[in-house]
């Protein structure tokens, strides 16, 4: 029976990798959750920009209004351009953690493809010794064969 010596280090190295992945998948769904916002905003930006258009049309100066919108749209702004920062911060630490990832992915493989090798050698040795007890015991038999009929 082939027992990998390193089935500990096996384990937690998987156990690693699974925690990282779930670190990437976190930051994902940080980085969606600030561009579903950016887009919010962006759209806000938007339906304030025709509501701006509308104030200045003729006739209809609103001038508290006006001020008003080009105000919010300066916060609008501002937070748009803290969401870019914040996205770009999201984006590398995301990179850095599917690096990680890669890393601790190539560490479970390693060590599979040494428990496969060795698994492999240890069926192929397994085989030998057996091949080795079926030789013997033919040779055994034959031998007997051979004394019953002197």
């Amino acid at each position: 029976m082939f027992h990998f010596r390193l089935q500990t280090l096996l384990r937690l190295r998987i156990a690693e990798r699974d925690q990282r992945r779930a670190e990437l998948a976190k930051a994902l769904r940080a980085e969606e959750v600030l561009r579903v916002e950016d887009e919010h905003v962006a759209e806000e930006q938007n339906i304030l920009a025709q509501r701006s258009r509308a104030l200045k049309a003729p006739g209809s100066a609103d001038i508290d209004s006006l001020l008003q919108t080009h105000r919010y749209e300066l916060v609008l702004d501002a937070k748009r351009k803290q969401l870019a920062g914040q996205i770009q911060q999201v984006q590398t630490e995301t990179e850095r953690r599917r690096l990680v990832v890669v890393e601790a992915d190539r560490q479970v493989r390693v060590l599979e493809k040494l428990k496969e090798r060795q698994a492999a050698t240890h069926r192929r040795e397994a085989d030998r010794q057996e091949a080795k007890l079926y030789d013997e015991m033919a040779t055994i038999g034959y031998s007997r064969r051979r004394e019953a009929n002197v």
